[in-house]
């Protein structure tokens, strides 16, 4: 993704898109699936932590990036792929390895209906398979 088309992303979603911004939110596009904090960090060296926080608490408000608690104890995110417009066919799964840690996108798996009783109200779906990924299941072999 190119640094205008991060800057018009922001801006479509009401954040300004200062230069900090544009460069995470630029990151995060290219990560292929969910990220920490922590990846963040490692993929830009020259912002500190604080800012990084603050633009994904931003990106979070404004739906451009979604959470996930696994369960690792760490807060992963993953890009919202319609900037934003989040659909309800958006709302998948994740599965979470439990000797790498990585917790990966199942796009394939989209959450089903849940009906609540009456007079309940959902905030949030969190959908977290566990157990050991293919990469790790090939080097315990």
């Amino acid at each position: 993704m190119t640094t205008k088309e991060s800057n018009d992303i922001i801006a479509k979603a009401a954040i300004r898109p200062t230069s900090i911004r544009i460069l995470v939110y630029k990151a995060i596009s290219e990560l292929e699936d969910t990220f920490s904090l922590a990846d963040l960090e490692d993929q830009l060296p020259t912002i500190d932590k604080s800012s990084i926080f603050r633009a994904l608490t931003l990106f979070h408000e404004h739906h451009l990036i979604h959470s996930i608690d696994d369960g690792s104890g760490f807060m992963k995110y993953c890009l919202c792929h319609n900037h934003g417009s989040c659909q309800k066919e958006e709302v998948h799964a994740h599965f979470h390895c439990e000797i790498c840690n990585k917790t990966f996108c199942i796009d394939s798996y989209t959450i089903p209906d849940i009906v609540t009783p009456e007079a309940f109200i959902i905030k949030e779906v969190n959908f977290v398979i566990k157990g050991i990924c293919a990469k790790c299941t090939s080097k315990h072999k």
